[in-house]
Formats: structure tokens, C-alpha cells, sequence
């Protein structure tokens, strides 16, 4: 099972990484932007639906290459870090490219599509299991019990913190959407301290130890 460290560990990473830009929280933004901050909230809940599939793959495939094969414990560390670095690269030359577009005067979906939209914008994104694959990984450890079970905890974790953050930029989605269109400086920042977060955690994952 997971100690209180490791699991407020993850839980104070999985906030930095849901306040970096990303596909999923620039269209939480996008839509809330556009409908409110309910349609918002309604996409998160959509997103998070999408990680219950993408954790529990997970956690299957990432226990059985734990138990059977160190050689496979070692090249998914590799493929991850790897994968890590370059998603550390794309945030530093991101910069401020990134602009969120206001819609005006759109037609309102309804709910029920939006909380639908959230689920496939996620499901059908290979790069959230691959991502998974190098960063839940780095918190377990076989000799604190089932690796699967870790990984499962893990992933709630980390949709509570995608809640808390996510429900946040809904309900900012407005302000947030002008101040990321007129403030070039501050998309620099948020990039490059991504890129930051994300080296950090490939030279962990490298470093780590079955």
C-alpha cells in the first residue's frame, strides 16, 4: 500500500502537472470559456471517466511487467524517461504559442455531450497511457504489496487533483482564457516550468531502482 509521504508525494505532482498546459485543461478551458463554468466542470468529469480506463490498464499491464521481468522494468523505465524528455522539449519550445479561443454566441451542446466529449478527447489519447506508463511507476515499490493496488490508489490520486485543478479552471475559465491570450509571459513561464517538471521526472525515473 502507499505511505502518506509517497501518496501527498503524487499528490502535490499531480497538481503541477494538471496546472501545466495541456491538451485536456486547455479544453476545460475552452469549453467554459464558451458555456460556463458548468460545461466546464461537466467536460472534467468527462476526463476523469477517461483516466479509470487508462489507470486500470495500467495497472494491469505495469503489475505483470513488475512481478515477471526485471529486463521489462528497466526498458519501460527507459522508454518512459525518454518519453518524459521529449514532452519536456515540446514545453520548452512551446513558449507562447499557445492561445485559447472564445467562442461567441455558440449554440448551447447540452451536458450530456459535453460530459461524452471530455470521455473521447481522453479515451482516444494514447499519449495519457503512455504518460501513465512513465509516471506512476516512480511511486511504487513491489516490497509495499500489490503493484496493481498502487496503481489503482495512484490513479485516483491523481483524478482528484485533475478535479480540484480542472474545477478551478472552469470556474476561472473566463479570466483565465483573456489573461492566457494577452499575457505572452505568462504562457513562457508555465511552459518552461512543465519542461522543468517533466526532466525532473525522466532523470527519476532513470535513477530508480526495481
Amino acid at each position: 500500500m502507499l505511505t502518506v509521504d509517497i501518496a501527498l508525494a503524487f499528490f502535490a505532482a499531480s497538481l503541477l502537472l494538471g496546472i501545466a498546459p495541456g491538451p485536456d485543461n486547455i479544453f476545460v478551458l475552452t469549453q467554459s470559456a464558451v458555456y460556463g463554468a458548468g460545461a466546464g466542470m461537466v467536460t472534467t468529469l468527462g476526463l476523469v471517466t477517461g483516466l479509470c480506463v487508462h489507470t486500470t490498464a495500467v495497472a494491469l499491464g505495469v503489475a505483470a511487467i513488475f512481478q515477471t521481468s526485471p529486463l521489462a522494468f528497466t526498458i519501460l523505465k527507459a522508454v518512459g524517461a525518454a518519453y518524459l524528455l521529449w514532452l519536456a522539449w515540446l514545453s520548452f519550445r512551446a513558449g507562447a504559442a499557445l492561445a485559447v479561443t472564445k467562442g461567441d454566441g455558440a449554440p448551447f451542446p447540452g451536458y450530456v455531450p459535453l460530459y461524452r466529449r471530455g470521455i473521447v478527447m481522453n479515451v482516444t489519447n494514447p499519449k495519457v497511457s503512455l504518460f501513465f506508463l512513465a509516471f506512476l511507476p516512480q511511486f511504487c515499490d513491489p516490497t509495499r504489496g500489490s503493484v496493481a493496488m498502487q496503481v489503482l490508489s495512484l490513479g485516483l490520486i491523481f483524478m482528484l487533483a485533475t478535479i480540484i485543478v480542472f474545477f478551478s479552471v472552469a470556474l476561472l475559465g473566463g479570466k483565465l482564457a483573456v489573461w492566457f491570450n494577452k499575457s505572452p509571459g505568462g504562457q513562457v513561464f508555465i511552459h518552461r516550468a512543465a519542461g522543468l517538471v517533466f526532466a525532473g521526472l525522466a532523470l527519476a525515473l532513470l535513477f530508480a531502482t526495481h
